[in-house]
């Protein structure tokens, strides 16, 4: 989706960051001052600006602030998040109901979800002042937990949804559904419910797939299983997977969402994950192929390889150089 120029009200972008890091303290101010230069208004939360040490008037247009996360980003064009993929999770739960554009600037290890490093900052400030961006919808989860039959707790994923023992030293008997028929009965560590945007990060630890994002699919990866079939599963997005913690367990289990939300599951409890209504929207600078990030991000060996594309550039160096 191509992001439209817009006359009628001034433009406004959210900035997010890890404060904590002295390193996105001074992206953060960076993109403060080029972008208030540019005549965009900058969004602050108040406990970042003030971990910031920002004067709001000191900037004209004079830099926003606000100590609501849930109206933090309204009416602004996007987010710049500063910081790791802990950092962008995080926007995405302060955006995702008004699907405000998240774009992330890379300061932690491998950053998948981000779409700039931190040494391309200059680049990445006249992309948004020049709105040389796009954006792109990435499937998101629902999560639901019930306990005898009521809805104790909603939410949603942009990475995983797992279902885990609680106590170290017992597994978790589950039974996993998808879509009101049951599958198998497993007595494990755990079950990871990932999207294809996830399919990288816990998913991947945990031995599943690495799934395009232009899939759309959910996965479902056990944790240290006891079975005989306790394989990885791919499953359509429209099926609905439930995982119900057996009445026997001696201990209880625990849902984490994206790493970052928890609830405690009393035996008996009863998980339900199905595609999110809400997408997370991601902004994108480049158009590289899902396959060049991959081999980016993971350092992946492609030495030798001598695809014709590759074979061109080669002609085309050495013909400069001659």
């Amino acid at each position: 989706m191509t992001i439209p120029a817009t006359t009628d009200t001034p433009r406004r972008v959210l900035v997010l960051a890890h404060t904590r890091r002295p390193e996105a303290r001074d992206v953060a101010r960076s993109f403060v001052k080029e972008l208030t230069g540019h005549g965009i208004v900058v969004r602050l939360l108040l406990d970042e600006a003030e971990d910031l040490g920002l004067d709001p008037d000191g900037y004209d247009p004079a830099v926003e602030l606000t100590d609501s996360e849930t109206d933090a980003s309204r009416g602004c064009e996007l987010t710049v998040v500063i910081g790791g993929d802990g950092s962008i999770l995080r926007a995405a739960e302060v955006t995702h109901s008004r699907l405000t554009p998240v774009l992330g600037v890379n300061l932690g290890h491998v950053g998948f979800l981000a779409e700039a490093e931190h040494e391309d900052v200059a680049a990445t400030i006249d992309a948004i002042v020049h709105q040389r961006y796009t954006t792109e919808d990435r499937l998101t989860l629902d999560v639901r937990a019930f306990v005898g039959g009521e809805l104790v707790y909603a939410t949603f994923a942009v990475n995983e949804a797992s279902v885990e023992k609680a106590a170290r030293e017992r597994m978790l008997e589950v039974v996993v559904e998808i879509d009101n028929r049951p599958l198998s009965r497993w007595g494990c560590d755990g079950v990871v419910c990932a999207t294809p945007t996830g399919s990288t990060a816990y998913n991947f630890s945990a031995g599943g797939p690495v799934v395009w994002p232009q899939v759309e699919a959910l996965c479902i990866v056990p944790l240290s299983a006891h079975a005989l079939f306790a394989r990885p599963m791919v499953v359509a997005p429209s099926s609905v997977i439930a995982i119900e913690v057996l009445e026997g367990n001696e201990s209880s289990g625990v849902l984490w969402c994206d790493g970052r939300r928890s609830v405690d599951l009393p035996p008996g409890a009863r998980i339900e994950v199905s595609r999110g209504l809400r997408p997370v929207r991601l902004v994108r600078l480049h158009e590289a192929p899902f396959t060049d990030r991959l081999v980016a991000k993971f350092g992946l060996s492609v030495e030798g390889w001598r695809g014709a594309a590759e074979l061109r550039r080669q002609a085309r160096a050495q013909e400069e150089t001659s």
